[in-house]
């Protein structure tokens, strides 16, 4: 194809993934209600409590809008990802060997269920979070807290866990392309846990030490099982070369 037509090309698959973008983004303005109220549950139940004062603020006249308008484009995008990530595959396919192909696609299959739990484990644990965090106001004060900041900050914490768990899969991945060995996966797990370390410390903005232990846990348990699929596909690997040294060596070579 030349490069007109992968243009062309690339024109056609971003257009239709806008559309069902802003298909959804319609679909997450009727839905924004039940969101919206789900979000700020923890501030509505802490708000009930005595001697607590918070609640969610619209500072402007256009906030409301603004709130209602960011909700419903990252509903969109979250309900339209199959489209525009199968436009993305379809574009990117064809300059794909067939290995590199069954590679990406087991990558695709592995980290959308791992994103889901991420999102999910960060979803259950943000209730957590807003109290955490809201119980550092004195005494006597109110907490106003900005409905735009509110909502970027539960965004940033379902987006950061999500990706969080889907790293182990970038790795396995890279294994099967032959870039880095479960060997290499293995010696490196002080760094592992430095980094989990760290990624929990930034993903979950509170005091309490077990918030970061929650999503340490996890990302360790899945980055060794990520070492023991890289393990054995290292072990099938090696099995498959002394086979076929076997047989000829000069093919080996």
């Amino acid at each position: 194809m030349s490069l007109s037509g992968h243009l062309k090309e690339l024109r056609n698959r971003l257009f239709w993934s806008a559309l069902f973008i802003i298909g959804g983004s319609v679909a997450g303005w009727f839905m924004f209600d039940a969101v919206f109220n789900e979000l700020q549950r923890p501030i509505v139940e802490l708000a009930g409590k005595p001697g607590s004062n918070a609640t969610i603020n619209f500072p402007t006249v256009v906030s409301a809008l603004d709130v209602r308008v960011q909700v419903s484009i990252f509903l969109g995008i979250l309900m339209s990802a199959p489209i525009w990530l199968y436009n993305l595959w379809a574009f990117v396919t064809p300059g794909l060997k067939k290995r590199e192909r069954r590679y990406t696609i087991g990558f695709v299959l592995g980290s959308v269920p791992l994103f889901l739990g991420g999102t999910a484990l960060a979803w259950s644990s943000l209730p957590t979070f807003v109290v955490v965090l809201v119980g550092f106001t004195p005494d006597g004060a109110a907490n106003v807290i900005n409905a735009s900041e509110y909502i970027l900050f539960t965004i940033r914490i379902l987006l950061v866990f999500g990706l969080a768990f889907v790293m182990p899969v970038a790795l396995v991945m890279l294994n099967f392309a032959g870039v880095i060995t479960a060997q290499n996966i293995i010696k490196s797990w002080r760094m592992a846990v430095f980094v989990s370390a760290v990624v929990g410390a930034i993903a979950t903005p509170v005091a309490e030490p077990m918030a970061m232990f929650l999503l340490m846990v996890p990302l360790l348990i899945l980055y060794f099982l990520a070492a023991g699929i890289a393990y054995l596909h290292d072990k099938r690997v090696a099995k498959k070369l002394a086979a076929l040294e076997l047989a000829d060596p000069q093919a080996a070579e």
